[in-house]
């Protein structure tokens, strides 16, 4: 018996990796957070399946539910939102399989950043303007961050910024990265990337929040902030096709 963490994707049922809608539908139970994953992708269950969303569900509730299909021999798939590996609240989930003596599996998704950037159809490492991307998250009511990974740390970098859990903070956004990025660095706000209901609001650090306001959005939305997300005009092509730089792969040719 094994327990797979799928990542979902963002929520876009075509969006599913192969491996992931095989999985869902040859496991008999499927557990996924339904807050975060439409019904839609997984809907591919098998007939029959036992399908739980475990948005009204603890811990120790879901625990229980793998525990009683391991009794059983049986398959599961813990559908998760985006990729597992970010912010997926797995860890503490395989700290109770390896307890129990429980395989388990980890199927990478999608991640909600990178559905953002297709969606907004736009590069977040553009030569010369930024490089890096950081995924972080505002602590609100979830857990506390670790000392030193703050958002005014993350910003004397000038890398692309990948904000979770943030949309009901950007008066604090706006404050601690304004001094580094100015207040006309773009901002983009992207509601349930992926969903039939999705909504892109585009602004800068000094507009974004009463754009935001105005839109009525309160939960589900990754920000993205940072110089990448402007027109990028003026910025040089990548070396990477530059018929001037040979590599091994494209070797200077001979006259």
């Amino acid at each position: 018996m094994t327990v797979y963490f799928i990542g979902a994707g963002p929520g876009d049922p075509e969006l599913l990796t192969l491996k992931a809608a095989r999985l869902i539908g040859e496991c008999p139970v499927c557990l996924y957070a339904g807050s975060l994953v439409p019904e839609a992708v997984v809907a591919c269950a098998p007939e029959g399946a036992l399908v739980m969303d475990t948005a009204p569900m603890n811990l120790d509730e879901t625990h229980a539910q793998i525990v009683a299909a391991h009794a059983r021999g049986q398959n599961v798939a813990r559908v998760h939102s985006g990729d597992p590996s970010l912010y997926g609240a797995i860890a503490e989930q395989i700290r109770r399989l390896k307890a129990d003596g429980i395989d388990y599996q980890i199927i990478p998704g999608v991640p909600a950043y990178a559905a953002a950037a297709a969606a907004l159809g736009t590069e977040l490492t553009v030569p010369e303007i930024a490089q890096s991307i950081v995924l972080t998250r505002m602590s609100m009511k979830s857990t506390g961050m670790p000392q030193g990974e703050t958002l005014a740390n993350f910003a004397r970098t000038g890398a692309t910024l990948a904000i979770h859990l943030g949309i009901r903070a950007l008066r604090e956004i706006e404050r601690q990265l304004e001094p580094h990025y100015g207040a006309d660095c773009p901002v983009a706000v992207v509601y349930r990337v992926g969903w039939p209901d999705q909504l892109i609001i585009r602004g800068t650090l000094m507009d974004v929040r009463e754009k935001v306001r105005a839109a009525k959005i309160t939960r589900t939305a990754l920000i993205l902030v940072g110089p990448a997300l402007s027109d990028q005009h003026g910025f040089p092509d990548s070396a990477l096709y530059d018929a001037a730089k040979p590599h091994v792969l494209r070797p200077k040719r001979k006259v």
